[in-house]
C-alpha cells in the first residue's frame, strides 16, 4: 500500500469514527442507590478524604491512571506548525496507543497558544486531574524551556519527541553493537538534526554510565544542524545548541555534515529526507550503523545505504525492518512512573527503559535490533524496569 493509499483510507476512517477515542464508564447507574454512590450525596466523602489527604486522589479518582497529551500544534509530525485544531488527530492517536499498550487513560489537550509562558501556566492549572503530562509536537527550542519549567509540578512531565526518541535509539544501538561486535564506548556517532530529538539523543548517548556492568557513554557525538557541525567556532548557535558543546564534538571538528560523517561508526538522521547517498556511507567507518528516521522519506533509503556498505539500517517506517518507533517506549515509561507514584522521570528511569527495551529482543539480528511495535509484551517489560528505577531512586 502506498503512502497516498494510507492518507486516503485514514481520512475515511476518521470521518467514519468521528475520532478514535471515547469516555467509557467503569460502573453502571441502574437505580437511585447507585446514583447516590457515584454522585451526590455519596461522592462528598471521597471529596472530604482528598481534602484532608491530597495523596488519596491517586486512588480515589482517575488521577492515578491518567495522562494529558499536550501540544501547541507548532511541530506536528512532519507537517510543521499546523496549529492546535489540526493537531487533534495525532494527539487522539497517541491517547489510543496509551490505552492499547499500557491501559492508561489519556486525553488530547491541544492548546490554542504558542506562547511559552501561557503553555506552562495552562499545564500547571490542569495538572491536578492528571497523573502525568506527555508533551508532544512542540517546536524547539521552546520545548526545552517548557519541559524544564514543568518539572516541579509533582507529576511526571515527559516530552516524548525528545526522550522517547532518545530511548528507542539507544535501545537500538545497544542491540546493533551486539550484532556487529562493537561496544558503545568505542562509537563515534553523527546526528543530523539539532532540534528537540537530536539534542535529547545526544544527551542520553553521553550519559549511559549506568549501574553494574552496563556500557559507558559513547566515545563521541557530533551534532549537526542544517548549517553543519555544532562547534565552538559557530557564532549562530542558540542556547540549547551551545549547551551541547560541553559533551559533544570532543575533537572540535568543523565543517559540514558530510565532513562529520567521515570515519564515523553511526549515522542518526532526525532531519530531512533524501539527504545522503551511498558515497556518504562509504566515507564512514567499515560496516556502519545507519538509523535514518526522517518521515515519510528517510535521509537515505535502505537499499542506497546498503549499497554504500551499511551493515545495519533502521528507519521510522513500518515497511522496512528495524523500525524506530516511540510507541515501544512511552506507554511503558508512564505506566511504570504512574505505578511508582513518581514525581518526575529521571535519567535512571530513561536508561532503565532503554535497556529493558533492548533486552526484549532475545536474539538481535541485522534485521531485528528492536521488537515489532505491535508486540504487546514489550510495554510491561519497560514499565517494570521504569518502576524499579523510580522506586530505587525515591
Amino acid at each position: 500500500m502506498t503512502a497516498h493509499d494510507y492518507f486516503q483510507q485514514s481520512l475515511e476512517l476518521h470521518e467514519k469514527l468521528h475520532g478514535k477515542i471515547a469516555v467509557s464508564p467503569k460502573l453502571e447507574i441502574t437505580d437511585r442507590a447507585s446514583l447516590s454512590l457515584a454522585y451526590t450525596p455519596g461522592v462528598a466523602e471521597p471529596c472530604r478524604s482528598i481534602a484532608l489527604d491530597p495523596s488519596r486522589a491517586r486512588t480515589l479518582t482517575i488521577k492515578g491512571n491518567s495522562v494529558a497529551v499536550v501540544t501547541d500544534g507548532s511541530a506536528v509530525l512532519g507537517l510543521g506548525n499546523i496549529g492546535a485544531l489540526a493537531a487533534i488527530p495525532v494527539m487522539e492517536g497517541k491517547a489510543l496507543l496509551f490505552k492499547m499498550y499500557a491501559n492508561i487513560d489519556a486525553w488530547p489537550i491541544c492548546l490554542d497558544t504558542q506562547d511559552t509562558d501561557e503553555v506552562v501556566e495552562t499545564v500547571k492549572r490542569i495538572a491536578p486531574v492528571f497523573g502525568g503530562i506527555n508533551l508532544e509536537d512542540i517546536a524547539a527550542p521552546r520545548c526545552f524551556e517548557i519541559e524544564r519549567r514543568l518539572q516541579d509540578i509533582g507529576i511526571p512531565v515527559f516530552h516524548d519527541d525528545q526522550h522517547g526518541t532518545a530511548i528507542v535509539i539507544l535501545a537500538g544501538l545497544i542491540n546493533a553493537t551486539k550484532v556487529t561486535g562493537r561496544k558503545l564506548e568505542d562509537l563515534t556517532v553523527v546526528i543530523s538534526g539539532a532540534g528537540a530529538s537530536g539534542i535529547a539523543v545526544a544527551r542520553l548517548l553521553k550519559c549511559v554510565d549506568f549501574r553494574n556492568d552496563l556500557s559507558s557513554p559513547v566515545k563521541d557525538v557530533i551534532l549537526c544542524d542544517s548549517k553543519g557541525i555544532i562547534s565552538s567556532e559557530r557564532t549562530d548557535l542558540n542556547l540549547e545548541k551551545k549547551s551541547t558543546l560541553s559533551f559533544t564534538n570532543i575533537t572540535s571538528k568543523n565543517g559540514t555534515l558530510f565532513d562529520a560523517m567521515k570515519g564515523a561508526d553511526v549515522f542518526i538522521g532526525l532531519s530531512r529526507g533524501d539527504l545522503l547517498n551511498a558515497g556518504n556511507i562509504r566515507d564512514m567507518a567499515p560496516d556502519p550503523i545507519v538509523l535514518a528516521m526522517a518521515n515519510p522519506i528517510p535521509e537515505i533509503m535502505p537499499e542506497e545505504a546498503f549499497a554504500g556498505g551499511a551493515r545495519i539500517v533502521g528507519t521510522g517506517r513500518s515497511d522496512f525492518p528495524n523500525q524506530i518507533n516511540n510507541s515501544l517506549v512511552f506507554p511503558g515509561i508512564f505506566r511504570g512512573a504512574l505505578d511508582a507514584g513518581a514525581s518526575r522521570i529521571s535519567d535512571e528511569m530513561k536508561l532503565a527503559a532503554a535497556y529493558a527495551l533492548a533486552g526484549s529482543v532475545k536474539q538481535p539480528s541485522l534485521d531485528e535490533i528492536l521488537p515489532d511495535p505491535l508486540d504487546l509484551s514489550v510495554s510491561p517489560m519497560v514499565s517494570t524496569a521504569v518502576y524499579n528505577a523510580a522506586i530505587a531512586g525515591s
